[in-house]
């Protein structure tokens, strides 16, 4: 396994770990009516609005961030990694320091309540607006295109990274079908877990991908 490979690893599971992404997850199933059909056109809606952002980036970039073999980059790609990561850093302390809104988490609560009661469309829909891996699209278009995959190696890489940002919500589904009654009692109280201490968690993931960004773009000017 490469540094590039654990900067990828790195990425997606900070994508999974997104206290955002975790929390309108989460809400999308306690608070409807019908948490397996909220849950799966949300589900849905996420992984084909992050499928549909690889796919059409694969056209864009290719190799474009790959070096002449696969422990080299261009100059542009470690200037990118070490803003990236004093970036992360300083958004990490800066998000620490910050008190937790409550009056955030009562509007995402408002907003989920509606989300759920609508058409499987619009729940879909915000779904590819609220449960995609946002900011952290670029950092896996720019890794997976230093590893200078062949299209079979592209999709691998993407379809690993779409599903890992996702896999809290698939495993809530899964185990919805096979016990509703005790994971829905599980998720609200995974509810209130979240809103003490995602942050925390998250924050010492991008911790870890900060460093590896640093060092790797450290690395490439070393090289």
């Amino acid at each position: 396994m490469t540094w590039i490979d654990i900067e990828l690893a790195l990425v997606a599971l900070a994508a999974m770990l997104s206290p955002t992404t975790l929390s309108f997850s989460v809400l999308a199933l306690v608070v409807s009516d019908r948490p397996l059909r909220s849950g799966f056109w949300f589900y849905a809606g996420a992984l084909a609005a992050t499928l549909g952002i690889g796919i059409a980036a694969a056209f864009v970039l290719d190799d474009v961030a790959a070096g002449s073999t696969t422990s080299t980059a261009k100059t542009w790609v470690a200037v990118v990694d070490i803003a990236a990561g004093v970036a992360l850093l300083a958004w990490v302390l800066r998000a620490l320091r910050r008190p937790r809104d409550a009056r955030r988490s009562a509007s995402m609560l408002e907003q989920m309540r509606a989300v759920s009661a609508s058409r499987a469309i619009a729940i879909a829909g915000a779904g590819a607006v609220l449960a995609n891996p946002g900011g952290f699209i670029p950092l896996a278009l720019k890794s997976i295109s230093e590893l200078d995959p062949t299209p079979t190696s592209y999709i691998a890489h993407w379809l690993f990274f779409a599903i890992v940002s996702l896999l809290p919500l698939a495993l809530a589904l899964v185990l919805l079908l096979v016990a509703r009654s005790w994971t829905m009692q599980m998720l609200e109280g995974v509810r209130g877990w979240l809103e003490l201490h995602a942050r925390t968690i998250a924050a010492v993931v991008l911790l870890a991908l900060s460093v590896t960004l640093v060092r790797n773009g450290v690395a490439r000017f070393a090289g």
